[in-house]
């Protein structure tokens, strides 16, 4: 006896039988119980998912001996002819090779005879989309008004081509692709029956292969029994497909987790010796993420106890955040393999990018970053800056702050030099009931050995006085003075504090805290998370706690409010109340992250208003700016620079300039 392929040996006999067309199964059983049956049906859906099978079980149903029922006996004369496709009154017609108005004259006119054996006639009438305009025309007629015992099933994989005038005649049913789950749970029973050996994992293979074709799973199937000599195993069927089996892809997690950009790359190096689909991987990655996310979110979409299990130390490590950008970097590298050189340069950079991305230890800006090896500290956090509208410290050439009084190759101001600059600066009007700290004479201890002062906290900043026509575009609040102060001099007086706001002394490395009615050199420098934020020192706190993602920008935008009752409160400003409605546990989140630092615990609470003081983000917008002021002018007093737009009539792109 020839052997029978496993997708026609195991073809559904019955509606028990299907596998994964629930709601198709259900209308039509309730549709043959109750005697209301429709004269056309359409079953439209991708190759492989049950159109041709379910419109012979259909034809069973209608012309079992036992009489018109959902469930066929299967035995009868004309259910076993349906099956071995036999039967008189049941045909097939494969529109792609019959789609002219003749052929379907001659079925049109062989409907009008009655049945020779069974119950009703049935004209199954497959890729129905292929016919011509002419040969939908002619059917119109008879398809609307059949005779009694005929019955219409058209089957498709493109109902778009379809007539409408056709569409109205028919009940349409869609058919879903076969999940991933429903295709390893037939193939098992399959494998079961037939008493061949596989793994569970060989089969989640295939049916990723199969893309929802149960026939396309069923000949994969075939194969891979073939190929592994009467055995389905995991590594074989990998060989077989020419996939990423899951060793490459945990081997990928692991490395992402841990920071390991040699273990990545030595996963890249191998898939390269043996072959594999670049392509593949990242998609499967890509698949991998997403299963991780919903395990997070959603732990019951997930049916399968072993991927739970499998997935579970990853989706406690793994930020929701970065999985997020991670799916995306998995997918926009897949889109851009064929803009690399290689399929192996584009994986890799895949690889650092999601070692580059994943924030180990986020800071916000200001904060500490870390340091060293295993993806530790590669967040890298700008230094801590003074407050933008204070007395900022001079630059070095070499861009660090904090130079040494009388380094060579410090910049120093120029005697009669004009700063020309259209930037705004920061607002400094004293705030009522806050005292403003003077300035600072440098002593003869900081001055350079020129006599110029060095760089310190209280140093005249890298610019001299603005002449007029630069004081224009700046607020009245700025030109306006007390007493006889008409000249804008930039540094000279050390503008309003806010209480529990933070001066960093970036020339001595020195924190200290500016408090209302106090002078500056009265605060004393701490790192004790407790008395920043009993102090109120908001940028501090959110520095220090290093948070990461949605939970920092949500912090970042807080302004600090007090302590009331015990619980920390914050204030959000409106145009970004939207990171609450995301995610509404960001707050008890960020809560968690301040207990963590204290030995007693803090609830916060954040409400939704206009900012009154001063938010961490504001800050470090400021000092920014500060900065972009600092690099403009220290340009523009550089002798090469000068030369070039004096001699070329060069013009200096401010907004270019970039502070190191």
């Amino acid at each position: 006896m020839s052997y029978q392929v496993l997708a026609r040996k195991w073809r559904p006999k019955s509606f028990g039988t299907l596998v994964g067309q629930e709601h198709v199964v259900r209308a039509l059983s309730h549709a043959l119980a109750t005697g209301r049956l429709h004269h056309a049906w359409l079953f439209t859906g991708t190759r492989g998912v049950g159109k041709t099978t379910i419109s012979r079980i259909l034809a069973k149903a209608l012309n079992c001996e036992s009489g018109v029922t959902a469930e066929p006996c299967g035995v009868c004369s004309a259910c076993t002819a349906i099956d071995a496709d036999r039967f008189p009154d049941y045909v097939e017609m494969d529109a792609a090779s019959n789609r002219g108005v003749d052929d379907m004259a001659a079925l049109l006119d062989q409907a009008v005879y009655a049945p020779v054996q069974g119950r009703y006639k049935v004209y199954m009438i497959d890729e129905v989309h292929m016919l011509t305009g002419h040969a939908f025309n002619a059917m119109l007629k008879t398809l609307e008004e059949p005779p009694e015992h005929v019955k219409f099933i058209l089957a498709t994989t493109d109902p778009q081509k379809i007539p409408v005038t056709v569409l109205s005649r028919c009940l349409q049913f869609n058919l879903k692709q076969m999940p991933p789950g429903h295709i390893v749970d037939h193939l098992s029973r399959i494998l079961t029956a037939e008493a061949i050996e596989f793994e569970a994992q060989a089969l989640r293979h295939i049916a990723r292969a199969a893309s929802g074709s149960m026939r396309d799973a069923l000949s994969l199937l075939d194969q891979a029994i073939a190929h592994g000599a009467g055995r389905v195993e995991e590594l074989q069927v990998t060989h077989m497909l020419g996939t990423v089996g899951d060793d490459h892809l945990f081997a990928v997690l692991d490395g992402v987790r841990d920071g390991n950009v040699e273990a990545l790359l030595g996963v890249a190096d191998d898939m390269e010796v043996r072959s594999l689909s670049f392509d593949a991987a990242l998609q499967t990655l890509a698949s991998l993420f997403h299963r991780i996310a919903l395990l997070q979110f959603a732990p019951g979409a997930i049916g399968d106890e072993a991927e739970c299990a499998q997935l579970s130390p990853y989706a406690e490590v793994f930020d929701p955040e970065f999985l997020q950008l991670a799916y995306q970097i998995a997918i926009h590298a897949r889109d851009e393999l064929s803009l690399a050189p290689d399929d192996y340069a584009g994986f890799t950079m895949c690889m650092l990018r999601l070692v580059a991305f994943r924030p180990e230890q986020p800071a916000a800006l200001g904060g500490q970053g870390g340091s060293g090896s295993g993806g530790e500290g590669r967040v890298r956090s700008l230094p801590a800056r003074a407050h933008p509208v204070s007395n900022p410290p001079a630059p070095s050439r070499g861009g660090e702050p904090g130079s040494a009084p009388g380094r060579a190759g410090a910049v120093r101001p120029l005697a009669n030099e004009t700063v020309k600059t259209s930037l705004q600066l920061v607002d400094s009007t004293p705030v009522a009931g806050v005292a403003v700290v003077p300035a600072a004479t440098p002593s003869s201890a900081e001055a350079g050995d020129d006599g110029q002062p060095g760089a310190s906290a209280d140093s005249v900043p890298p610019w001299m006085d603005l002449p007029p026509e630069a004081q224009e575009g700046l607020p009245a609040s700025r030109t306006a003075k007390a007493g006889s102060n008409e000249t804008l001099r930039v540094g000279a007086t050390r503008p309003a504090i806010l209480p529990g706001q933070v001066m960093q002394d970036e020339a001595r490395g020195v924190d200290r805290m500016a408090v209302p009615g106090a002078a500056s050199d009265a605060a004393t420098a701490t790192d004790d998370f407790s008395a920043r934020l009993a102090s109120g020192d908001w940028h501090g706190v959110v520095r220090e706690l290093a948070l990461g993602g949605m939970l920092r920008e949500l912090a970042q935008h807080c302004e600090w409010v007090g302590l009331v009752d015990g619980r920390i409160a914050l204030r959000l400003a409106p145009p970004h109340k939207h990171l609450l409605s995301m995610n509404p546990d960001l707050v008890d989140r960020l809560g968690e992250q301040v207990c963590k630092r204290m030995e007693s615990a803090r609830r916060v609470v954040i409400e939704v208003g206009e900012i009154a003081g001063e938010t961490p983000a504001q800050r470090d917008a400021a000092v920014r700016q500060v900065r972009h002021v600092e690099a403009v002018a220290a340009l523009e007093r550089d002798p090469f620079v000068r030369e070039l737009i004096e001699r070329f009539d060069a013009t200096l792109v401010e907004a270019s300039v970039k502070p190191l």
